[in-house]
């Protein structure tokens, strides 16, 4: 059996085991790697090539970028301001989501768009009484036209690239692919636009994410932190000025418990280490002992109405709340704890303390298991401390904060970041990877995630099957495999002429993502391209770019791609939903990609 004839095997045999999807993708590209190697193809270097490609270094560079810009309240912000412009109409509404999706995913990964938009689609579709069907599909179709707005907008679009550099046809600019990328994204909103009351069902899913977007107000609401609620300026004369927040003993006026600490010139929790002149006390009880602590103290009674709303307070960019409850055998029970003591090496505060639903008020009281608290403290206090086993969090500070802070924590840090990151690339200052690998750098020493962040926003699945896969282009240029594919194609529609066997490429490619990962279909693909190119005498770009759409168009079955399963449930979709409504946007995809791609990239 000889080279070509191995990689002919290798090739169906990956491409049945995707289709049968019992094995996870990223087993089978590892399985396309070792198979190559052990079958004498490829030696080991070559195998292992793939996994310290520029390609996957970008990749991975780029996830992290995203993850960035989603954990500081980007993404969120762009949702808020979609809500507000849509103005209750459900039409402008559809448009505003397209074009939100559309910018989102032109610089940072489908993926990423999709999930960090899909808890805010579903809070617009209830806000305009509108069935989350005819949101959630549109917003997963719409990322993927978006896809070819720039070269950020998928790991297809770098693989492409790469594939066309390699075969010394030069690479693909930041920009140069919204060149077939804009037209695919203009027509498909259109479509989609036209047709979605027609093609898509009007249900709502049976598993919607939880709204998080008035989760502060809830919390405030559900533990009673506005009853008897007062705020006490702090006087230039008082004991507290100079001290500590940890000073701010309440034991000795019973019936009273510290909410928070305000700065006095901004009204934000308090972040100096201590208290100064102007700062105000938010403090939880009965007129008595405020009295009494007003006087003892040196402290003005005040307004809470002038300090702002108790939900913005204790909620913002710099802290959180989180609800947390004592599991059976955690340490912590027996412990005792009362509303406004310091937890956790005093970065965080107990607000308040249930039982049964019942708040149990100023006292010290011992924990049982069962026992809720609602703590307060830095996001990155929260992150650090509510990981511990001894509690259980009700809802994760990281996932709240994504979806209820806008332009939060270092949100214009990440935002320079990408900004910077797109310059690099449109320069070309830098090889991307190293660009990728710079920025995803500056995201961690400017704070903005941390190592651990950075690392769970790397798909590592879509980095590894990259790697994983690359070896087999590698074997298919090397054996002649590609040179093989590419002559029976040409000797089926070579005769129609090139835009024939481009648009042949599209389908064949749109087909395999429909069943397959579509990161695997285009490495399959692409060399079939170029040598396609290279046997028909002409510049295999237009074949490339060909193939590339067509890896993108992931429009007819919920296993395409991760992007499609995500919103199978929320939207409450079936398997021929997606078909019905896919189809005719990927018709126009293959109009565009036959008449209008080699107006550009000429043959």
């Amino acid at each position: 059996m000889n080279d070509s004839t191995i990689v002919f095997a290798v090739i169906i045999g990956a491409l049945g085991l995707f289709i049968w999807n019992k094995i996870p993708a990223v087993i089978v590209a590892i399985w396309v790697s070792l198979t190559l190697f052990f079958t004498g193809v490829l030696t080991g270097p070559e195998v292992l090539a793939g996994l310290g490609d520029p390609t996957v270094i970008l990749i991975a560079g780029l996830f992290v970028v995203g993850a960035g810009l989603e954990a500081s309240g980007v993404t969120t912000w762009a949702g808020q301001v979609l809500v507000e412009k849509s103005a209750g109409s459900k039409t402008r509404a559809f448009l505003l989501l397209c074009l939100l999706a559309g910018l989102a995913c032109a610089t940072i990964s489908v993926n990423g768009t999709v999930a960090a938009l899909l808890p805010m689609v579903i809070v617009v579709a209830l806000r305009l009484n509108e069935p989350t069907s005819q949101l959630l599909l549109p917003l997963c179709f719409a990322a993927h036209s978006a896809t070819m707005l720039t070269l950020l907008g998928a790991p297809l679009n770098i693989i492409a690239s790469s594939m066309a550099k390699e075969a010394g046809y030069g690479g693909i600019g930041f920009f140069e692919f919204a060149v077939a990328g804009l037209p695919i994204f203009i027509g498909s909103v259109i479509i989609m636009l036209l047709t979605k009351r027609f093609l898509l069902p009007h249900r709502n899913g049976a598993s919607l994410p939880p709204d998080f977007s008035a989760h502060a107000q809830t919390l405030v609401e559900q533990y009673r932190i506005e009853d008897g609620l007062h705020g006490l300026r702090v006087r230039a004369s008082s004991p507290y000025v100079g001290k500590p927040r940890d000073a701010v003993d309440l034991t000795k006026y019973s019936g009273l418990s510290l909410v928070a600490i305000q700065e006095g010139e901004s009204g934000i929790p308090l972040t100096r280490p201590e208290i100064a002149e102007n700062d105000v006390l938010l403090v939880r009880g009965e007129r008595e002992p405020l009295g009494r602590l007003a006087t003892e103290q040196h402290l003005a009674l005040r307004s809470t109405k002038e300090s702002g709303a108790i939900a913005e307070t204790l909620f913002n960019k710099g802290s959180g709340l989180a609800e947390v409850v004592i599991p059976t055998r955690s340490k912590l029970v027996g412990e005792e704890v009362f509303p406004g003591m310091s937890a956790r090496d005093g970065d965080l505060m107990v607000l308040a303390v249930q039982r049964a639903g019942e708040d149990l008020g100023p006292l010290p009281t011992k924990l049982v298991v069962g026992d809720h608290l609602l703590l307060q403290g830095t996001w990155q206090a929260l992150d650090k401390h509510l990981s511990d086993p001894q509690v259980m969090v009700v809802d994760s500070p990281d996932v709240v904060r994504r979806q209820a802070i806008p332009l939060g924590h270092r949100a214009w840090e990440a935002i320079a970041v990408l900004v910077a990151l797109i310059i690099m690339l449109v320069g070309n200052w830098f090889p991307a990877a190293l660009a990728a690998v710079i920025c995803a750098t500056a995201l961690v020493l400017l704070r903005v995630l941390t190592v651990p962040q950075a690392y769970k926003g790397i798909d590592w699945n879509t980095c590894i099957l990259v790697g994983g896969m690359i070896p087999l282009a590698t074997a298919m240029r090397n054996t002649g495999a590609a040179e093989l594919l590419a002559d029976q194609l040409i000797s089926i529609v070579g005769g129609f002429g090139p835009r024939a066997i481009l648009a042949g490429l599209f389908l064949v490619t749109f087909a395999l993502t429909s069943v397959m990962s579509n990161t695997a279909a285009a490495l399959v693909m692409l060399p079939i391209a170029v040598a396609t190119g290279v046997e028909l005498g002409v510049s295999p770009m237009a074949l490339i770019i060909g193939v590339t759409v067509g890896a993108h168009a992931a429009l007819l079955t919920p296993v395409a791609t991760p992007v499609n399963l995500m919103v199978v449930g929320p939207g409450g979709y079936k398997f021929g939903d997606f078909w019905k409504y896919g189809l005719p946007i990927g018709i126009w995809w293959l109009i565009v990609v036959t008449f209008l791609v080699p107006l550009y990239w000429k043959f």
